[in-house]
């Protein structure tokens, strides 16, 4: 039988202090780096809590899955789906969310933590119609935290195994950038190949 954690300092111990790449990585809102990457991203999963419990949603669009309405605020229509409303109806309740946004062909993934809240008036479902077919609402995310995430679980997993990688700002670009090349840069991306080969279990 397993022995479970149950203490924060527990895992504290278990874990301990992150590297500066990986807290320096957080914004607040889209930098350049990150608006190239959201405005690349095809598809996302969306993860709700409720009263009723937690939901992770699959959301995928022709192009964008989100749109970028200001910098600290993105537009995820609601395409033709299944009708529960599990997501919609935890959005209600509780508006805390968090995005995990997945670009063919790379294994970075971006992250966004934040709250939501739901239109469907007439005007906005127009203005986010495609193919003719507007969404039944449309959730509005503000920007809590935006980051990219270790790409390691995407390798493990083979997802985009020989598919050509995009041509978007790379993690050494991002870390380079918010820390006025205190962090990242070329040598971050030269260096990362090598590193998860050697730390990837």
């Amino acid at each position: 039988m397993p022995t479970f954690l149950t203490s924060e300092d527990e895992l504290l111990a278990l874990y301990g202090t992150p590297r500066p790449a990986s807290t320096v990585k957080v914004a607040r809102h889209l930098t350049p780096e990150y608006r190239a990457w959201i405005e690349a991203a095809p598809f996302c999963a969306l993860a709700t809590v409720g009263p009723k419990g937690t939901d992770c949603s699959p959301r995928g669009d022709d192009g964008a899955v989100v749109q970028i309405v200001d910098d600290t605020t993105l537009a995820l229509p609601d395409r033709r789906g299944n009708d529960r409303i599990d997501t919609l109806r935890n959005i209600i309740r509780d508006p805390r969310l968090s995005l995990m946004f997945l670009v063919p062909g790379s294994a970075t993934v971006i992250r966004v933590n934040g709250t939501g809240r739901i239109a469907a008036d007439p005007g906005t479902l127009e203005r986010f119609a495609i193919h003719g077919k507007a969404p039944r609402s449309v959730l509005f995310i503000e920007i809590g935290e935006i980051y990219f995430q270790c790409a390691r679980a995407v390798l493990r997993a083979g997802l985009w195994t020989g598919q050509e990688a995009p041509d978007l700002p790379t993690p050494g670009d991002i870390l380079a950038s918010m820390t006025e090349g205190e962090v990242g840069g070329p040598s971050y991306d030269a260096a990362w190949p090598d590193r998860a080969r050697k730390t990837m279990w």
